[in-house]
This record gives C-alpha cells, structure tokens and sequence, in this order.
C-alpha cells in the first residue's frame, strides 16, 4: 500500500513539472507583455500622431496605458521639466528657459523629430474673396500694432469687403502660435491679443466654421478632417502662391510656414521598458500613420538615425 501511494505522489509532482514545463516553453518565446503607466501631455498640433501611435501599441501591448494630455507645447514642457510626464509633445524646439528648468529638477532628455508639418490659414467656406495672402499681409493683421486697428477686411485689400475680421488662433502656451509669430510677424510669441485663443484645435474649427468673416490658423491635420467646413488659402512664398500638402511641406516650397514636430523622452522614463518599447514602436510607425492623419512623414533615413540616437540615449541611462 505505501508503494502504491509513493508511485501515485511522484506521477502528480512528474505530471505538474512536465505542466509547468510545457507552459514555460509554450510562453518561452513569446513577445513580453509589458505592464504600466506611459505619461504624456503637450502639443495639440502632436497630439493626433501620438494618439496613432498609441493605438496601434496597445494591440501589442494592451496592459500598458497610455495617457495624453493636450496643455499645449508650453504646458507641456512645463509638466515635463518637473518629472510629471515621460514624453512631452511639442510643435517648437524646447526654448532656454525650459531648458533651464529642466536642469534645476535633473531632467535629462532627448529630442526626437516625428514629422513635418505645414500651418494653415483659413477662412469660412463663404468668404469668395479671398484667394491667397502674401507674408505682409498676414503681420499686417496679426503683429501687436495691428491690435484694435487692423478689424476690417477692406483694410487689408481695398476692394475686399467693408466688414469687421474676426480672428481665431492657438493660445499663447501652444507652439503654433509660437511659430506662426516667428514665421509671419518675425518674432515668437508677438501677435495682437483680441483674438479668439484656443488650445483646442477643434474650437477653432468651429469658431471659423460658424463665422463668414472669420479667419485664422492651425495645423494641416485639423484642416484635413474638416476639409467641409473650412476653406485653406495658399500663401505667397516670394515667387509663387502655395497650398500646404504633402508635396510642398516635405519640398519646402510651403515656406515659411513649414516645420519639423518633436517628441522629447526624459532619461529617467527610458529606465522603464514599457517607455523604451514605446518610442521604439513609434519611430517605427510614425511615417505611415502620420499620412494617417494629415501629417507629412520624415525620410526613412531620419527615422533609422533617430532611432539610433534613441538607443544611445537609452543606453547612457539605464
């Protein structure tokens, strides 16, 4: 009987073994599933490529969240430069003051282009006299002078129509704004104040959308899904009036409202796995889902040199 009983407790502890075997070797070579929490916050302008990207990760990685917050490239940066987030989204350079607070909290980071981006200027499907708008006249109405001075159309071409512009724009924090100042009015951040401000890209469609004498700015994606209720002007670049596609944004014949659009990882994040593999998959993806979403990819080439520099990044960090 104690044989018998011996016998039957080693054929259990053989069969579990050979379960726990069998399961080790059946998950041996599968992708890890990653766990945890992936901050984001910034750009509005960045935001619908990130937001692609994400979705497209989480059907290889589903157990990580990734959350993303729109305060704008400033906010952003902010948030960012205190540890709160691990990729801040911006549509600008990090500025030296940013930089600065970075360095007083030990944030350490890297910069990574995604992709282009070309701004557009719009106007309501009703307005029929507008066509193009030349670099001058664009600082004619937004530079701080034009501020409670510039308000009719007339003003601007004298056979356009005898009615008040209403203007609509990114706030302040946003780094469309930003580059719009610095490109048009020929500093960043300079602009007249009595527009309508907004870091959401969607109230800015409705605002112009629902104004016949409305006029305004943002970035080509929110143009592309709302290609029915608004109208793009082409801008005179010096020789020729140009629209913002793929073509003359990637060519730089849209200029100067062209730009590059960055991610920023801090080398605290890049400790995390699940962070690591993230920016990995998204410089992998970010070209095709770009087009996606109105965005004009990077040469592959940029891609294979930003994930390089990733990796180097990563590996000074860990």
């Amino acid at each position: 009987m104690k044989t018998i009983i011996i016998l039957f407790f080693i054929a259990v502890l053989t069969l579990s073994c050979g379960e726990k075997k069998e399961k080790s070797e059946s998950t041996k070579g599968d992708i890890t599933k990653l766990f945890g929490t992936i901050k984001v916050d910034g750009s509005s302008t960045v935001f619908p490529i990130t937001e692609a990207v994400a979705e497209e990760f989480r059907t290889v990685q589903p157990k990580v969240k990734v959350t993303i917050g729109v305060s704008g490239t400033g906010g952003g940066f902010k948030k960012f430069s205190r540890g709160e987030t691990n990729i801040s989204d911006a549509s600008r350079p990090i500025r030296d003051k940013e930089k600065k607070a970075c360095v007083e909290n030990n944030i350490n980071y890297i910069q990574l282009e995604v992709a282009y981006d070309g701004l557009a200027v719009l106007v309501n499907p009703k307005n029929d006299w507008v066509e193009s708008f030349t670099i001058e006249e664009l600082k004619k109405i937004w530079e701080p002078a034009a501020q409670q001075k510039i308000m009719r159309w007339n003003q601007i071409r004298p056979e356009w129509p005898d009615k008040e512009i209403h203007l609509f724009g990114p706030g302040v924090a946003s780094g469309t704004y930003d580059y719009f100042t610095e490109a048009i009015v020929g500093k960043s951040g300079s602009s007249r104040g009595d527009f309508t401000a907004s870091e959401d890209d969607h109230v800015l469609v409705q605002g112009i959308a629902g104004d016949k004498y409305s006029l305004g700015f943002f970035g080509l994606a929110y143009y592309a899904e709302n290609k029915d209720k608004l109208t793009l002007i082409g801008v005179h670049n010096g020789e020729k009036v140009v629209k913002p596609t793929l073509e003359t944004v990637s060519n730089g014949t849209y200029r100067p409202l062209s730009r590059p659009l960055f991610i920023y990882v801090n080398s605290i994040s890049v400790r995390q796995t699940e962070v690591v593999e993230f920016v990995n998959f998204y410089l992998d993806n970010a070209g095709e889902l770009s087009k996606d979403v109105g965005y004009i990819p990077l040469p592959k080439d940029n891609y294979t040199q930003q994930k390089e520099n990733f990796k180097a990044f990563v590996e000074r960090n860990k």
